[in-house]
């Protein structure tokens, strides 16, 4: 891939993806978003990525929708010249961080709440700004957020477009921690790279899919499907390999692999 608004590299099975328009504190333009989609989609391809960490060049995460040209810059245009798999964060089949390193704005905070976990700077600014320039906030956000904070806490950020800082966004439940700014990355990293060791990439990705299905699933039918799925992963190598690295106090060498190994699951 030859990507112009975003930066990717793979480091001891961890994709790192950076959004990479600090000049304009990595402002949304339909081209990053489609990098960004490309980017989700090569990782989700490669067996050698365990984990995905998302974050931003520079002191933003991301400022919202670039307004330089005016209220076009609401409007979503369509993919680029680039071949591909294009996913969003939460169809990526690995466990995916959002490393929120500074300011979260519009598309900016709407973009990491479809990844799986998120850290932010504790002096980050957030915002829900969409009703207050005119237009409602997207990516799944009138769906997703009220399930992830509650739907007092959701209708209050996403109707008055308050501004609220990363520590606020913890005590909400919006994310997992709040660190420094000059932290979030490695805090991230860290996490990051405990995964890609330690946890079975099958398992990962299993567990992943049935947590988003269980947004709009009940409890009983989740039951059900848990007790179907758990004999699979227990007859697979990767079961009897964690049980022995953990006695043997060494790392897993797992086997599965998630192109290939991840049972089909229909709700």
């Amino acid at each position: 891939m030859i990507l112009e608004t975003v930066l990717y590299e793979v480091d001891g099975g961890v994709a790192v993806i950076t959004l990479n328009r600090p000049e304009a504190m990595n402002a949304w333009t339909p081209q990053l978003s489609d990098e960004l989609m490309l980017a989700c989609g090569a990782a989700d391809a490669d067996d050698h990525v365990r984990a995905v960490v998302v974050t931003g060049a520079g002191r933003a995460f991301c400022a919202g929708a670039d307004l330089s040209g005016g209220e076009s810059g609401f409007v979503g245009g369509g993919p680029t010249a680039h071949s591909g798999p294009r996913l969003w964060p939460h169809q990526v089949r690995k466990p995916v961080i959002a490393a929120i390193n500074g300011h979260a704005v519009g598309v900016g905070i709407t973009y990491p709440m479809l990844c799986d976990i998120r850290i932010v700077s504790q002096t980050a600014k957030i915002q829900y700004a969409m009703v207050r320039r005119g237009v409602i906030p997207e990516l799944g956000s009138h769906a997703l957020l009220p399930r992830v904070i509650g739907f007092a806490k959701a209708a209050e950020l996403m109707l008055t477009g308050r501004q609220f800082l990363g520590v606020e966004a913890v005590d909400l439940g919006l994310a997992s921690h709040a660190v420094p700014a000059d932290e979030v990355l490695a805090v991230a990293m860290e996490m990051a790279r405990d995964i890609a060791v330690n946890v079975a990439p099958v398992s990962a990705a299993l567990a992943k899919k049935l947590m988003w299905d269980g947004l709009n699933t009940p409890v009983d039918t989740m039951l059900a499907l848990e007790s179907s799925l758990l004999p699979k992963l227990a007859s697979m190598p990767d079961s009897g390999e964690g049980v022995r690295a953990f006695f043997e106090k060494r790392d897993p060498r797992w086997q599965g692999r998630v192109s290939r190994d991840v049972p089909n699951v229909s709700l």
